[in-house]
């Protein structure tokens, strides 16, 4: 064990302040101090229980092919392959649950698997005409190569036009506000990596066969799960920092960080009564937003350096549980009151939902009344805008007449309904994310500052992903080597396309 007598500040009790507090507890005589703004553990892969029933916010598989992250994992929580019913009491172990993956993409009033399979609902649901336009699309894509300046060029070169047209373009939008056109690449080469029509194809025939391949993480048809979600995870985990010798402080916003020859020596926050709290440290962990973290420094700054920080774009988000007696889903002539999908994608343009989640396949334990179904819908929005500042009650209401509108629900069967927005949720790449390395650099220069996190290094990370820059941190703290490590978790193909 290394012994550093340090004061150490994390900034954020997300995946990633959390791994990082985790890693300096059980590898040295550091008791770090988190300080978190809200009420709660977990950051945006929190759960939230509303009477009972419990929402994942954007969806958290416990998936990934670092064994360092999967060995985390199962330190805290434990796989058994028997516990996968709705027996009472089981919600409160600490194990995982091994669930399939279900998805679809809704799309002209019809159910595609997600990812596409070659069969006979997908050929009768596109029809000849899509078929063979979507063949010679990628055919296409193939011989004539687009320069990638754009997401919509990557997902073009990757599926041809036909299929972008249908299955990615208008979700993008939704989900950016911006068309692909407009958006860097960076997006798709972090979330869908090689993925490609190629890929969905090799992957469904080896699949098929029970051949053993590599498989992209858009493509994992298992995933571990807590029974009562992410946030089950996280706050087990805190309550380990605390055993260890760690501090949470909850509900304590960063409003001002001191320097003196270029590094942090103080930290102010203040709670919601406006009290402030003075935090002296030697090293500072930040998850926070970059625009935030910069915004709060008290030191003379580089005017484009500030500039730059205060335009990076940022993507808010807000879901909405709907509690239902059942779904009204007519295909082929039945109607449907409940699918084994985890997650649908939305891509009808006659209304604002992006996503739609079913709690009850996530885990049986989300749901209080196994009777019922809990609905979350996924809406993509910026703070302040027409959506953002609508009242609860119109919210519920709009969410409501969307599922009746498609056919999903029928309205009357409703019986419960909770808003939850999250601010900043999805770091986003246009504006003045191209000078983004002006500012990696900047930061970098601050000797005992080390960012961490999606927010914290304004890249759109998987949870795994998150964990990984927390214990990189970690570890070239203690080890005093360079942080480029941290900044590489998600752009070297180590981190995700090896096991």
């Amino acid at each position: 064990m290394i012994k550093k007598q340090e004061k150490i500040i994390i900034i954020g009790a997300g995946p990633a302040g959390l791994a990082a507090a985790y890693y300096l507890l059980k590898n040295s005589d550091i008791k770090p101090i988190i300080i978190e703004e809200s009420s709660n553990i977990g950051g945006i892969s929190r759960t939230v229980d509303h009477n009972g029933n419990k929402m994942d916010i954007g969806g958290h598989r416990f998936f990934t092919k670092s064994k360092e992250v999967s060995d985390f994992w199962n330190e805290i929580f434990k796989f058994d392959s028997q516990i996968n019913t709705n027996e009472t009491g089981r919600e409160n172990y600490k194990i995982f649950l091994k669930r399939h993956r279900i998805s679809s993409i809704f799309f002209n009033n019809k159910f595609f698997d997600y990812p596409v399979k070659i069969n006979i609902k997908t050929i009768k649901n596109m029809g000849f005409t899509n078929i063979v336009s979507s063949g010679f699309g990628y055919c296409i894509s193939n011989i004539i190569k687009r320069k990638e300046n754009s997401l919509e060029d990557f997902y073009i070169n990757r599926f041809g036009k036909p299929l972008y047209s249908m299955f990615f373009e208008n979700y993008t939008k939704k989900v950016w506000g911006k068309h692909p056109s407009e958006i860097a690449p960076d997006w798709g080469n972090q979330r869908v990596k090689k993925l490609s029509l190629l890929g969905v194809v090799k992957n469904y025939i080896l699949t098929g066969l029970n051949l053993k391949h590599e498989k992209e993480t858009s493509l994992i048809e298992e995933f571990l799960y807590p029974p009562q979600g992410p946030g089950q995870f996280f706050e087990e985990i805190a309550n380990e920092i605390i055993n260890l010798g760690g501090e949470i402080h909850k509900n304590r916003k960063v409003v001002q960080i001191d320097f003196s020859d270029n590094k942090i020596d103080t930290v102010k926050a203040i709670d919601k009564e406006n009290n402030e709290y003075i935090y002296q440290c030697n090293t500072v962990f930040s998850s926070m937003p970059i625009k935030d973290l910069i915004k709060s420094f008290n030191t003379q700054l580089d005017s484009q350096i500030y500039n730059i920080s205060q335009d990076l774009p940022y993507r808010d988000f807000m879901i909405i549980g709907l509690l239902v007696n059942e779904l009204n889903i007519k295909q082929n002539n039945k109607i449907l009151k409940m699918i084994p999908d985890c997650w649908i994608y939305i891509q009808d343009k006659n209304v604002n939902i992006g996503r739609l989640q079913i709690y009850n396949n996530w885990s049986p334990y989300m749901v209080r009344n196994k009777d019922k179904v809990y609905l979350g819908l996924e809406y993509f929005c910026n703070e302040n805008d027409n959506l953002w500042t609508k009242s609860d009650k119109e919210l519920i209401n709009l969410a409501t007449d969307e599922l009746n509108k498609i056919g999903i629900i029928n309205k009357k069967d409703v019986i419960d309904s909770v808003v939850v927005k999250v601010k900043k949720a999805y770091p986003a790449y246009w504006g003045s994310y191209k000078d983004f390395d002006k500012i990696r650099e900047f930061l970098n220069s601050i000797s005992n500052l080390y960012c961490i996190g999606r927010n914290g290094q304004h890249r759109y990370n998987n949870m795994d992903h998150s964990i990984l820059t927390g214990f990189e941190a970690a570890k070239a703290f203690l080890n005093n080597t360079d942080k480029n490590k941290i900044w590489e978790v998600n752009t070297e193909d180590r981190y995700h396309e090896t096991k």
